[in-house]
């Protein structure tokens, strides 16, 4: 018996769940679940709810569909962040490299914190608009 419950990965609202899926799993190097792949024969998905896992088949992240979100409207407080995520790369470079795949991958820049020289980083907004970070650790 477990002490604590565990974390099985974190849900994320999005109006498109494919789109957000397939940004995660892109920007982050992961797979969808078994079953969850987008369907080969068909230009309509009509998915409410994807997984996405890592090459252990170790959930990460999962999108659900919702009607309407409004995106975060961080800095401004009309929107809070209510929750974000972190990405640590290793250098300076992985930084800028990772912040350019994302962007390529459309996500859009918030908030630019390169110049500190205690945690470098980057706030972003992924294609729904929940904001995310991604710093040298």
């Amino acid at each position: 018996m477990s002490q604590f419950p565990e974390l099985m990965h974190t849900a994320l609202d999005t109006t498109d769940p494919r789109g957000l899926a397939e940004f995660y799993r892109q920007l982050l190097g992961l797979q969808y679940r078994p079953g969850d792949d987008p369907p080969a024969d068909c230009t309509e998905d009509d998915a409410d709810w994807l997984a996405l896992v890592d090459g252990d088949g170790v959930r990460k992240l999962a999108v659900q569909r919702v009607e309407v979100l409004r995106p975060a409207s961080w800095p401004e407080p009309d929107v809070p962040m209510q929750m974000h995520m972190d990405f640590r790369v290793p250098s300076r470079d992985e930084l800028e490299r990772h912040r350019q795949r994302a962007e390529a991958l459309g996500a859009r820049l918030l908030l630019d914190r390169t110049s500190d020289p205690r945690e470098a980083l980057y706030v972003l907004a992924d294609p729904a608009g929940h904001p995310f970070c991604l710093l040298v650790g």
